[in-house]
C-alpha cells in the first residue's frame, strides 16, 4: 500500500469491530467514540443470552446494557477464581468454553439495575443453535471440557458463508456493507459452515465443515482488518463479515457470513473484539533467551519510547526526564500519549506491517494478564521512512493506571512497563518489544516542559530468527522465518554480569541512545548548543559598504600588501555579503590555480579515513538548513573537501574537528576556493601543528592559556588550581574546531576574521575573554559545574548579537604580545625537560601506559558508537537507495508510457495523412464528376433547345399547311354551286328556309358523304390540336428543367465546397505545371 504507508486514523462506525492499520479491533458504539451504546430499541441490546456449560457454571449477556458491561460480564466470569482454578491450564482463560465446573457466580457489589434476561440454552434447543465449544484438531466427538492442546477459540455453527468478493477499501463501512447486501441478495448457492473464533491474538480463524469438521480455509487473526455486522432493521441485520489480507497487502477480500440466530452476530463480533485484546499466556521471548552470537539470524531493533502530556494549550508536550534518575516526570490526572519508534538497525529489513496491540502496566516485571490495552490513535512509518511510531492515548485516571497517577516522594520512584505488538511480514508470529523504564508522578505545580529538554528512552533488541523450511510454511504464506529468541541490550548486559561478577559492567546503561550529559535546568535548557545554530544577516550600513568597497578597490591593485586600515575594520567585523571574497584575500588565495586543479584530482582518489569522514560529516552544523539533510549539497561537498585534505596532507590527515571549520568556509564560498582556504589555515597559520607530535604544540597552548590566566585573572585561575581544572578539560575545542563546534555561528564568523588577519594567537584574545566575562559564574561551580557551564550556559550566552560583539570588543582590546607567548613556551619546554629528568622511565612509561589505555578505552567505546552509527548510516543509505530505485523505476515506466504514447501519436499522424490523401483524391473525382456532370448538362440544354426549335417550326408548317388546306377546300365550297348553297364564306353550313321535298331523297347521299368529310376533318384537326398542346406542354417542361438546371449549377459555384474544390483544382492545376 502506498502509501500507503500512512499514519491512521480512527474512524467511528456502527455495529462495527475495526482494526487500525489493521493493528487492533476497536468496538464502536452508536452514539459516538466515548457514549456507550444505549440504544434499547436494538434486538442486540434487548436480548440477554445466558451461556450454560455442561456443568451448571451460567454468565449473563445482558440486553439492556451496554457493549462495555457486556464485555464486563463476561470478564467477571473468564476471570473468576473459583473458576479458572478448575480450568485445565492459563491458556483457557483466552475463550469461552464448556468445560467450567459448577459454580456460582459470585455477585457483584453494589445495585443492580433489572435485567430482562432470555434464557438461550446451547445445547439441544431448537430455538437456538448458538453452539460454543473449544476447537481443536482433533475429531469433533472429544468431549468439551478436555484441555485443548493447540489454541482456544470459540465456534459458531448454523452459519451460512454467502461468499467473499474483492474491496478496494477493507476498512470502509459503507464499502462492507454494500457487498453484504450484495451478496446476501445474488448469492445462489450458500455453504453451511461453522466458525471459529480464537480466543488470544495469536490464533487464526478457522471454517469448518459442520458435518465432518474439516477445516475449508483459515484466516490468521494478524490479516483480519475490519469486521461489521448488518445493520437493525435491514434484511442484511443477521449478517457479519469480515475482511483479510489475500496473501500479500495489496489484495483485500471481504467474507460474508448469515447467522440463522440473530442475536449469534453480536456474540460472533464480541469473540472477535476478545481476540484482538488478548495475548496468549506464553513464556515471554524475552525470558530465557540463549546467549547470542553475531550471526546473519540476529536482527537488532531499536525502540524508543517517548511519554506526552496534555499541556493545556491543546497540544501534547514530551515529559522531561529526572537528570539524576534518569526517569520520566509525570504529572498527575492528565491525559497522556505513549509514543513508539521503532527502528530496525542491522541485518536484511524485515517489513514491518503492523501494530496490533500498546499494552501498558504498572510496576516491573509485571504478568501478561497484568498489561492494560491502550487505544491506538495512529500508526505508521516515519516521513523519512526509517522508524515505525506507533502512537497510543492513555488515561491515567482510569483504576488500573492508579498507582501512576498518585504524586511519587520526592527520594523515590517508580517502574512502568510498556509493550507493543507488531506483526512482521516475514515472521511467523508476532513480535512484542518490553520497556521498563522509571516513572515518577511529581505535583501540578512544578515546571516540567523546559525547551530543549525532552527525553525519550531507547532500548536495543536483538531478535534471533530461524529461517522456515518450504515444508514449515503454510500455504501461500509471506512468512520467511519463525522466532528463536528476543533480548534486549539491558538483559544481555545483566547476563553477561551475572556469568562474571567480577567485572564491572561499563555498559549498565547501554539502552540508553547517547546523549549529552543532563545538567542544572538554567540558560533555559540543559541541552548544549547545537553546532551551527544562529541567524548571521547580510544587511550591512551603507557607509561601512563604501568603506570596505574602497578599500578592497585598492588592495585589488596590489594583492602582495595588505592595506593599512585592514585590521581595524576587520575588528569590527567583516560583512557577511563581502566575507568569502575577504577570508580568500586575507589567506593569500588570490592566486590558487594550482590548489583548485589539485582538488579536483584529490576529490576522485580514495581516502583511508573515508569511515571517520562519513560519521563526522552527518554531526557537523545539524542546525544549519545546508548540511542537515543526509545526502543534500551542503553534506556532499563538505564530505569532498574533508576527503581532498585527508589525501591532500598523508601526515595529518583527517581530524576531528576539521569538518566545522571547513563547514563555515563553505558557506562563504565555493568548495575549490573552501579547500583552498582551508589549506592556508592548516599550513600557514599553524593549526595542523596541534595535531603533530601527540598533541605537543596542543599541550603548550593550554600551558600558555592557563600562564595568561594566572597573570590576568588570578583568582579564577587560583580556583581551578584548587578543583583541580586543567585547560585541555575545557579549551580543547577552542583550539583545535577554532570555536566553531559549539558556539553562535555570528560569533565563529567574526573568530575568523581574526583569526586570518592576525593570526592563530587571537584563540588566547578570545578564550581569556570568555572566563573573565564568566569569572563570577565560575567561581561559584565545582568541579562538574565548571565542566558544564562551559558545555551549555557559556555557548548560549553568545546566541545574542549584543553579547557576542561585546565579548568581541573586550577581546579585541586584549593585548598579547608574542614574546610574552614565546617566554611562556621556554618555560613550559624547560619544565617537561626537568620532568623528564625527574621522572624515572619505567614510571614514564607506566604512565604512558596508563594514557594509552584510557585512550584505548575511550577509542573503543567511540568506536562501538561509531559503529552503531554507521549500521544505521548504511541502512538508512540503502532505504534511500530503495527508494531511488523505486523512483527510477517509476521514471522508467513512465518513459516507457511516453514512448508508446509517441508511437501511437505516430500512427494516428500517418493515419490522418492518409485520410488527409483520401480525402484530397476524393474531392479531385468529385471535382471531375461534377465538371462533366455539368458538361452534361450543358450538352441536355442544346438538345432541349433544339428539340424545342424543331418542334416549333414543324408547328409553324403544320399550322401553314393546315391553313393552306383549309383555303383549298373554301375556294372548292365557292367554286360549287351546292356547296356554296351549303356553306358560307367563313366556312359554316347554312341552313335553308325551304327545301324542296322532291330534291331531299336525292341530297342525302351527298350530304352523308359531306358529313363524313366534315368529320374526318374536324378529327384531323382535333388531333391536329393535341399534337400543338403536347409539344407545348413537352416545351413548358424543357423549359422548367432548363431552369433548375440552372439554379443548381449558379448555386453550386456559390457553396464552401466550390471553392475548396476550385482551390484544390487550382493547386492541383499547378502542381501539374510545375511537373511539366
Amino acid at each position: 500500500m502506498d502509501d500507503k504507508a500512512s499514519v491512521g486514523k480512527i474512524s467511528v462506525s456502527s455495529d462495527s469491530v475495526s482494526t487500525l492499520n489493521s493493528e487492533d479491533f476497536v468496538l464502536v458504539s452508536r452514539l459516538g467514540d466515548e457514549t456507550p451504546s444505549t440504544n434499547n430499541g436494538s434486538d442486540d441490546e434487548k436480548t440477554g443470552l445466558k451461556v450454560i456449560s455442561e456443568e451448571g457454571v451460567s454468565f449473563k449477556i445482558v440486553g439492556n446494557g451496554s457493549e462495555q458491561q457486556l464485555q464486563q460480564e463476561l470478564e467477571d466470569v473468564l476471570m473468576d477464581p473459583s473458576v479458572t482454578e478448575l480450568v485445565a491450564g492459563p491458556d483457557h482463560l483466552g475463550g469461552v468454553e464448556h468445560g467450567y465446573p459448577t459454580t456460582a457466580v459470585p455477585p457483584r457489589s453494589g445495585p443492580v439495575p433489572p435485567k430482562l434476561e432470555i434464557v438461550l440454552p446451547i445445547q439441544g434447543a431448537q430455538e437456538s443453535e448458538l453452539n460454543e465449544r473449544s476447537y481443536r484438531d482433533e475429531p469433533s466427538d472429544l468431549s468439551p471440557g478436555t484441555p485443548v492442546p493447540d489454541e482456544d477459540s470459540v465456534v459458531f455453527s448454523k452459519l451460512t458463508y454467502l461468499g467473499c468478493a474483492s474491496v478496494n477499501a477493507p476498512r470502509s463501512e459503507v464499502e462492507a456493507l454494500r457487498m453484504v447486501s450484495i451478496l446476501r441478495s445474488q448469492c445462489q448457492m450458500p455453504l453451511d459452515v461453522t466458525l471459529s473464533v480464537p480466543g488470544v491474538s495469536e490464533g487464526t480463524v478457522r471454517l469448518l465443515d459442520p458435518q465432518t469438521s474439516a477445516e475449508i480455509a483459515n484466516y490468521p487473526i494478524y490479516k483480519i482488518l475490519f469486521c461489521v455486522r448488518g445493520h437493525d432493521g435491514t434484511p442484511e441485520s443477521d449478517c457479519f463479515a469480515f475482511t483479510e489480507s489475500h496473501y500479500n497487502t495489496e489484495i483485500f477480500r471481504i467474507h460474508v457470513f448469515r447467522c440463522e440466530i440473530q442475536e449469534a452476530v453480536s456474540r460472533i463480533l464480541y469473540s472477535f473484539a476478545t481476540a484482538f485484546r488478548r495475548s496468549a499466556n506464553k513464556t515471554p521471548l524475552t525470558a530465557k533467551a540463549p546467549p547470542l552470537t553475531p550471526d546473519s539470524d540476529v536482527f537488532t531493533f531499536t525502540v524508543s519510547l517517548e511519554i506526552k502530556e496534555d499541556d493545556g494549550k491543546g497540544t501534547f508536550s514530551a515529559v522531561s526526564k529526572d537528570k539524576d534518575r534518569q526517569s520520566f516526570k509525570l504529572r498527575p490526572g492528565m491525559d497522556k500519549k505513549i509514543v513508539i519508534y521503532v527502528q530496525q538497525t542491522s541485518n536484511k529489513e524485515l517489513a514491518i506491517e503492523r501494530c496490533f496491540g500498546l499494552l501498558l502496566s504498572p510496576g516491573k516485571n509485571v504478568k501478561n494478564s497484568d498489561m492494560h490495552l491502550l487505544d491506538l490513535e495512529s500508526m505508521g512509518k516515519s516521513s523519512d521512512g526509517k522508524s515505525y511510531i506507533i502512537t497510543g492515548s492513555w488515561n491515567p485516571n482510569t483504576p488500573q493506571f492508579q498507582a501512576v497517577n498518585e504524586e511519587t516522594p520526592r527520594d523515590k520512584f517508580m517502574y512502568m512497563t510498556t509493550a507493543v505488538d507488531l506483526v512482521i511480514t516475514e515472521v511467523e508470529e508476532p513480535v512484542r518489544f518490553l520497556l521498563e523504564t522509571r516513572v515518577r508522578v511529581c505535583s501540578p505545580n512544578d515546571r516540567l516542559f523546559w525547551p530543549f529538554s525532552k527525553r525519550s528512552y531507547t532500548e536495543s533488541f536483538y531478535l534471533k530468527l530461524r529461517p522456515m523450511e518450504n515444508t514449515e510454511r503454510k500455504s501461500n504464506s509471506d512468512t520467511l522465518y519463525e522466532v528463536v529468541s528476543l533480548e534486549s541490550e539491558t538483559e544481555r548486559e545483566r547476563r553477561k554480569t551475572t556469568a562474571s561478577p567480577g567485572i564491572l559492567s561499563s555498559g549498565s546503561h547501554g539502552s540508553m541512545v547517547p546523549s549529552p550529559p543532563e545538567d542544572d535546568e538554567e540558560e533555559d535548557n540543559d541541552e548544549p548548543l547545537l553546532s551551527g545554530s544562529g541567524d548571521v544577516s547580510k544587511e550591512c550600513g551603507e557607509k561601512i559598504l563604501e568603506t570596505w568597497g574602497d578599500l578592497l578597490s585598492k588592495w585589488h591593485l596590489n594583492l602582495a600588501v595588505r592595506p593599512k586600515q585592514l585590521p581595524a575594520l576587520v575588528r569590527s567585523g567583516v560583512p557577511e555579503a563581502l566575507r568569502g571574497e575577504v577570508w580568500q584575500l586575507l589567506a593569500g588565495c588570490h592566486n590558487n590555480d594550482h590548489l583548485v586543479e589539485e582538488y579536483r584530482t584529490l576529490i576522485t582518489k580514495e581516502s583511508p579515513q573515508d569511515s571517520a569522514i562519513t560519521r563526522d560529516i552527518n554531526r557537523t552544523f545539524p542546525a544549519h538548513d545546508y548540511f542537515k539533510d543526509t545526502g543534500g549539497d551542503g553534506q556532499d561537498s563538505l564530505y569532498k573537501i574533508c576527503k581532498a585534505y585527508s589525501v591532500y596532507d598523508e601526515e595529518i590527515g583527517y581530524c576531528q574537528g576539521q569538518s566545522f571549520l571547513a563547514a563555515v568556509l563553505l558557506l562563504h564560498m565555493p568548495e575549490e576556493q573552501a579547500f583552498s582556504v582551508l589549506v592556508k589555515i592548516m599550513f600557514e597559520y599553524g593549526l595542523r601543528d596541534l595535531f603533530k607530535q601527540n598533541f605537543e604544540d596542543l599541550h603548550l597552548k593550554f600551558f600558555q592559556l592557563e600562564r595568561l590566566m594566572q597573570e590576568c585573572i588570578p583568582d579564577l585561575y587560583a580556583h581551578f588550581l584548587n578543583l583541580g581544572l586543567e585547560a585541555h578539560m575545557y579549551a580543547s575545542q577552542w583550539f583545535l574546531t577554532l570555536f566553531t563546534a559549539k558556539f553562535p555561528l555570528y560569533m565563529v564568523f567574526h573568530i575568523i576574521d581574526l583569526l586570518l588577519c592576525e593570526g592563530i594567537s587571537v584563540i588566547f584574545n578570545v578564550a581569556l575573554s570568555l572566563l573573565k566575562t564568566s569569572k563570577d559564574d565560575l567561581l561559584q561551580t565545582d568541579f562538574e559545574g565548571a565542566l558544564k557551564f562551559f558545555r551549555v550556559p557559556v555557548p548560549k550566552r553568545y546566541r545574542s548579537e549584543e553579547n557576542a560583539k561585546k565579548l568581541m570588543e573586550l577581546a579585541c582590546s586584549m593585548k598579547i604580545s608574542q614574546k610574552k607567548l614565546k617566554k611562556y613556551e621556554k618555560e613550559y619546554h624547560t619544565i617537561r625537560e626537568q620532568q623528564e629528568q625527574q621522572e624515572a622511565p619505567i614510571e614514564r612509561y607506566e604512565r604512558e601506559n596508563r594514557r594509552l589505555q584510557e585512550a584505548n578505552m575511550r577509542l573503543e567505546q567511540e568506536n562501538d558508537d561509531l559503529a552503531h552509527e554507521l549500521v544505521s548510516s548504511k541502512i538508512a543509505l540503502r532505504k534511500d537507495l530503495d527508494n531511488a530505485e523505486e523512483k527510477s523505476d517509476a521514471l522508467n515506466k513512465e518513459l516507457l508510457i511516453t514512448k508508446q504514447k509517441l508511437v501511437e501519436s505516430e500512427d494516428e499522424k500517418r493515419r490522418l495523412e492518409e485520410e488527409s490523401a483520401q480525402l484530397k483524391e476524393m474531392c479531385r473525382r468529385e471535382l471531375d464528376k461534377s465538371e462533366s456532370e455539368i458538361k452534361k448538362n450543358g450538352s441536355i440544354i442544346g438538345e432541349y433547345k433544339q428539340i424545342c426549335s424543331q418542334l416549333s417550326e414543324r408547328l409553324e408548317k403544320q399550322q401553314t399547311a393546315n391553313r393552306g388546306e383549309l383555303e383549298k377546300i373554301r375556294m372548292k365550297v365557292e367554286g360549287c354551286e351546292k356547296c356554296s348553297i351549303l356553306f358560307s364564306k367563313e366556312g359554316r353550313l347554312k341552313v335553308l328556309s325551304a327545301r324542296k321535298e322532291g330534291s331531299e331523297e336525292d341530297t342525302d347521299e351527298e350530304k352523308e358523304a359531306l358529313k363524313n368529310q366534315l368529320r374526318e376533318m374536324e378529327l384531323e384537326l382535333a388531333q391536329t390540336k393535341l399534337q400543338l398542346v403536347e409539344a407545348e406542354c413537352k416545351i413548358q417542361d424543357l423549359e422548367h428543367h432548363l431552369g433548375l438546371a440552372l439554379n443548381e449549377v449558379q448555386a453550386a459555384k456559390k457553396t464552401w465546397f466550390n471553392r475548396t474544390l476550385t482551390s484544390i483544382k487550382t493547386v492541383t492545376g499547378a502542381q501539374g505545371k510545375e511537373s511539366v
